[in-house]
């Protein structure tokens, strides 16, 4: 958790020394899901970076997948695929994340009428695989099929928890803006801000300081301007 404590050099470097040392515990017990996970850690880290580290990401995300073979557990296999494929993604392999995300698909639908597992990955639900889809599409540059899936993971992913719900409604403003839906997205921010009143998280932070960005372009709009004001009380420390 301390990638989400802050995002300054101190905070990165625990959250890698973190993971590695989760990763290599894993691999040394043989626990093949807790050795992916930690290098999907790792591997989701990189990416948060961009471009400069897309091959990082790239390789950590491989790696993760090479301990899936040991899997049975679909939704497992769909988490790990998912990250794979928005590895791919940044690195520009259009190729490799469409064939990951179809297989991801495959395996998180096998799962619809399944209770929840005991394994570490059992929490990968429809939905919040719908939420990751939509980011990885959107990066692919596919925005009408991203905002169908972030809108499907807003009625059926993180309902309980205010924070991820609040980085679905953020991305999803986003999403909705590049597409040229300009009062979608504002509804979609206010939602945003509701969810983000008292949350402490960097995510959280970044995708505030993104709307401000993007809103500003825009200074005759009221409402831009009000959320505007209401976001720059999230990014006081």
């Amino acid at each position: 958790m301390s990638q989400d404590e802050g995002d300054d050099k101190r905070h990165q470097d625990l959250t890698r020394h973190y993971y590695a040392h989760a990763w290599r515990l894993a691999d040394e017990a043989r626990e093949p899901e807790l050795a992916a996970t930690a290098l999907r850690g790792l591997a989701i880290q990189s990416i948060a970076l961009g471009p400069r580290r897309r091959a990082e990401s790239y390789a950590l995300a491989e790696k993760a997948m090479s301990y899936t073979k040991h899997l049975n557990d679909p939704r497992a296999r769909a988490y790990y695929e998912s990250t794979y494929a928005e590895a791919a993604a940044l690195d520009g392999d259009r190729a490799a994340a469409t064939k990951a995300l179809s297989a991801s698909q495959t395996h998180i639908e096998s799962t619809a009428s399944a209770p929840p597992g005991e394994s570490w990955s059992s929490h990968f639900t429809i939905g919040r695989w719908a939420y990751a889809s939509g980011m990885i599409l959107a990066k692919m540059g596919d925005l009408t099929a991203a905002q169908e899936h972030v809108q499907h993971a807003t009625e059926t992913y993180g309902l309980d928890r205010r924070r991820t719900r609040a980085n679905v409604l953020g991305h999803l403003g986003d999403i909705r803006l590049r597409q040229g839906d300009f009062d979608g997205a504002l509804s979609a921010w206010s939602q945003f801000l509701d969810c983000a009143e008292g949350v402490q998280s960097v995510r959280v932070r970044d995708a505030a300081e993104d709307m401000r960005v993007r809103l500003a372009r825009y200074p005759h709009d009221t409402t831009a301007r009000e959320l505007s004001e209401r976001a720059s009380g999230l990014l006081i420390t």
